[in-house]
């Protein structure tokens, strides 16, 4: 039982993560929220998103990257055969007799096999290697496991398939005896949203091709959403062990992952009395779990925690680097719970926890909830290919049918965020006469005006970006010109710290009772986002070309930039120079400019401007200065290329 002074460092520890890490329990409250609106906004009748991984489960560490498991509706899988199957549904039936626990093969039983079906023994089963490659694309173009991501690891997407039913294979679970968690109205709830699976097999296996793997992704969701806020950060300091101190070690870095943490905290949680979960005992719970881990390595055994005779630790972890690994540990476990300090991301903790604690104020609560947000990758969201499943429709259905203010708000959110990128991928016609044309052309106007409602300033400028490409350059001088007045130094930025103005600002009570999402429409400066965009100046065209690193432009930056364009057209020599003034000053002033690698883009984009009006050798150091910044020639393939081209 930890003594006074453990419990006044594990309240100091408890605190600092909640200001640094992870929020208060309302913040992580209204993560998980946004990420259920979301979710729901981009389903639909043939695809089911769920956001999940740490992200979804309401944790957001920055060098996370998104989990998203999509669920094809038009198949799915069954425990047994006396159901009654609908017609235009394919159905397989769960086969795990000559499987290893946790994985299953999937033997059709209602529809029509075709090639990426292997009969065995006239049977036919679904091949889990020909369904990754299917459904990727140019973009998720890198297969790793059960997933498809992105070339720059931001998201990782496991196309899915969903049994209603609970796994017979985790039928144990359901009946373990002398358990006080989870509950048993929970363990209820987590049946009846049955299991997924995903396509990876067990390696090594002469039917690995034909094997799918069990995942109780949804059920963990459910239960970490019971976690105490306590219990919550304490899985949060596994998961910074785990990336920030073991991984470090590069023999280590791929050995153990976030999943076995995750693990382990579910068996301790079920093994102890739930009074334990409290922020006086963060320290000795967390050394607590620790201790398992050295304890599962030693001895190579993690079983599962829904399906124990599943070993999640079999053939990887063996001969030299298990004992690295367990060394590892032991000499990290020795020095307490102040091995976290090894992490970067809490390096000063030291300092706060045998410091004079006091306990945070109100006030600062709610600093550190609009710190977190603006610093989190939450706007991940813009890089998903999910939002061509959404449709305005639906959007607006939903919304009208909610009482709620603070879910209408965040859906709102959500359509505006989704309507930006679903319009972008729409093809623009000049105005004529011809009557399709105009209600095509409103029709997009009405989508931009929607884009309006997720922050102060970037959804505003696809209108003029809009208006520029239909050669409108007058009309998008007057909106960019109402765009700049509203990017006044008080705002927020995506990826900045807060000001001491900016904190005496929100500390109003008025900024204090606004909801998260109207605060964010309020105050935040989003960055203007392109993802293959008919919206794109076609003098930024060559540099956002599928692959190229220029597709998140700072927002002052792009107005400054589409107004020196729209006076350029018009040849406005004198507006020209005015605005090109303007551009210089604020890449040169770093105005709204969050960190190094937005100053990589903005200093491309003022090369360009530079080209424009004929000064290469200030446009070549320009482009030169994008690369000081941020020399990695995949990243910033778009000064690169424009370097090359000047030669």
């Amino acid at each position: 039982m930890a003594d006074s002074a453990t419990a006044n460092q594990s309240l100091a520890l408890y605190w600092y993560i909640c200001q640094n890490i992870v929020g208060t329990e309302e913040h992580v409250k209204n993560f998980r929220m946004m990420n259920s609106v979301r979710d729901n906004l981009t389903c639909d009748n043939c695809w089911t998103t769920i956001t999940s991984g740490s992200f979804g489960e309401g944790l957001d560490l920055k060098d996370s990257d998104l989990d998203i498991m999509s669920i094809m509706n038009c198949f799915e899988v069954v425990a047994e055969l006396n159901i009654r199957f609908k017609p235009n549904m394919t159905y397989f039936l769960m086969a795990t007799e000559a499987t290893k626990p946790g994985y299953t093969q999937l033997r059709l039983v209602h529809g029509y096999p075709h090639n990426s079906f292997e009969e065995i023994a006239g049977e036919h089963y679904v091949s889990n290697s020909s369904f990754k490659p299917v459904n990727s694309n140019s973009w998720l173009s890198i297969v790793h496991g059960p997933c498809v991501s992105d070339k720059l690891g931001y998201v990782d997407i496991a196309f899915c398939l969903r049994s209603k039913a609970w796994a017979s294979q985790a039928n144990q679970w359901i009946f373990r005896p002398g358990t006080l968690w989870p509950h048993f109205d929970l363990k209820h709830r987590i049946i009846k949203h049955g299991v997924l699976l995903v396509p990876v097999g067990v390696k090594g296996s002469t039917k690995e091709h034909l094997e799918w793997r069990i995942s109780f992704s949804v059920a963990e969701k459910l239960l970490i959403y019971t976690f105490t806020h306590s219990q919550f950060i304490c899985y949060a300091l596994l998961k910074i062990l785990l990336k920030d101190i073991i991984a470090d070690d590069l023999e280590l870095k791929d050995v153990l992952c976030s999943y076995f943490m995750k693990t382990i905290l579910f068996w301790i949680s079920e093994e102890s009395p739930l009074t334990i979960w409290t922020p006086e005992k963060l320290i000795y719970n967390f050394m607590k779990c620790f201790k398992r881990l050295i304890y599962c390595v030693e001895y190579c055994d993690c079983p599962s925690y829904f399906i124990p005779d599943n070993n999640l630790f079999e053939n990887k972890i063996t001969g030299h680097v298990h004992e690295i690994l367990l060394n590892k540990l032991r000499n990290i476990y020795s020095c307490g719970w102040q091995c976290i300090v090894f992490s970067d991301r809490i390096k000063d903790v030291q300092q706060v926890v045998f410091g004079s604690y006091e306990s945070p104020l109100p006030n600062g609560a709610h600093l550190d909830n609009i710190k977190l947000l603006i610093m989190s990758c939450f706007d991940n969201g813009d890089v998903l290919p999910s939002n061509y499943n959404f449709t305005l429709k639906k959007g607006l259905k939903i919304i009208y049918s909610i009482r709620n203010s603070k879910i209408k708000y965040l859906y709102l959110y959500y359509i505006s965020k989704l309507c930006c990128n679903r319009s972008q991928l729409l093809p623009t016609k000049a105005i004529s006469s011809n009557k399709s044309a105009y209600k095509q052309y409103k029709r997009y106007l009405s989508s931009l005006m929607l884009n309006t409602n997720h922050d102060a300033v970037s959804g505003w400028l696809m209108l003029p970006s809009f208006f520029y490409k239909t050669n409108q350059y007058s009309v998008a001088i007057t909106i960019l010109q109402y765009s700049l007045l509203k990017c006044s130094p008080d705002k927020l930025c995506l990826g900045s710290r807060l000001t001491s103005s900016q904190e005496d600002l929100l500390n109003l009570d008025f900024f204090k009772k606004m909801k998260t999402v109207r605060l964010l429409k309020f105050m935040l400066l989003e960055r203007v986002f392109f993802h293959n965009s008919v919206f794109i100046p076609r003098e930024l065209e060559l540099t956002m070309t599928e692959g190229k690193s220029v597709k998140l432009i700072p927002p002052v930056v792009f107005a400054h930039f589409l107004r020196f364009l729209s006076h350029f057209r018009l040849k406005n020599s004198r507006q020209c120079q005015g605005s090109f003034r303007d551009l210089q000053l604020t890449v040169k002033e770093d105005y709204f400019i969050a960190h190094d690698i937005q100053l990589v883009i903005s200093y491309v984009v003022l090369g360009i401007a530079y080209q424009l009006i004929g000064e290469k050798e200030y446009a070549r150091q320009a482009f030169i200065k994008s690369i000081e910044f941020h020399p990695d020639e995949v990243s910033n393939s778009a000064a690169f290329q424009r370097l090359s081209l000047m030669i």
